[in-house]
């Protein structure tokens, strides 16, 4: 399982425990909002390695990038030069790393998405985690309430009066409940797919060491 996938299901555990363990509504959000900061800084820590991981492929592409510009320029000093044949060498070292560049630029591609996807698992933890605190003294707010209508009930209300005051609470716990688990569980991220029609295409189109001769020296205008 991927880390986005892993934290998906991280966050959707807590919730399920919260919904099955409400006895005790205020310790149970107060555990929540903890394994949430718990798990606020396991995503800082795997978002840092993959925007590391994001770098250094940036860095290999670039530096790629360079070594396929270098054997061109130097394909073009030989074509200037009337050497053909030196051309033709360096075209070729030019063609082989054109190709390795595509496999860069493929490698950067999925970890440019997989980084954008960790910083925004993270941003979104952190503001998350920010409404959590700010409903977790709401709930409590409603539990003094709801405890306090269950001591006077006790003392002398109807017992239907009372049953039904605290199912409308219940009902009202598990909607702010059910909010909860939407705004924290959403969005499972998936990795994009291998593009096979793109693999085909880079495919029959490769461009042979003839081709680039003739294309370089119609640009040269020899």
């Amino acid at each position: 399982m991927g880390i986005l996938e892993r934290f998906s299901s991280i966050m959707k555990s807590n919730i399920n425990a919260v919904l099955d363990k409400c006895e005790d509504p205020e310790r149970m959000i107060d555990q929540y909002l903890k394994d949430a900061v718990d798990n606020l800084e396991e995503v800082k820590k795997h978002t840092a390695e993959v925007m590391a991981t994001e770098k250094r492929a940036k860095d290999a592409l670039d530096k790629q990038a360079d070594e396929v510009e270098k054997w061109q320029n130097l394909a073009t000093k030989a074509v200037q030069a009337g050497n053909d044949g030196d051309a033709k060498t360096l075209l070729t070292k030019k063609i082989e790393a054109q190709k390795q560049l595509e496999v860069y630029q493929q490698t950067y591609a999925l970890a440019h998405s997989d980084a954008e996807k960790m910083r925004a698992m993270h941003d979104k933890l952190v503001d998350d985690i920010a409404a959590l605190k700010q409903r977790r003294d709401a709930v409590k707010a409603k539990m003094a309430v709801a405890k306090t209508y269950a001591s006077v009930n006790k003392a002398g209300a109807a017992s239907s009066s009372h049953q039904d005051t605290m199912r409308g609470f219940d009902r009202i716990e598990e909607k702010v409940d059910r909010m909860l688990a939407v705004e924290i569980a959403k969005g499972e991220l998936d990795k994009p797919k291998p593009d096979a029609a793109s693999e085909l295409e880079a495919k029959y189109n490769a461009s042979s060491v003839d081709d680039e001769l003739l294309k370089l020296k119609a640009e040269l205008g020899l």
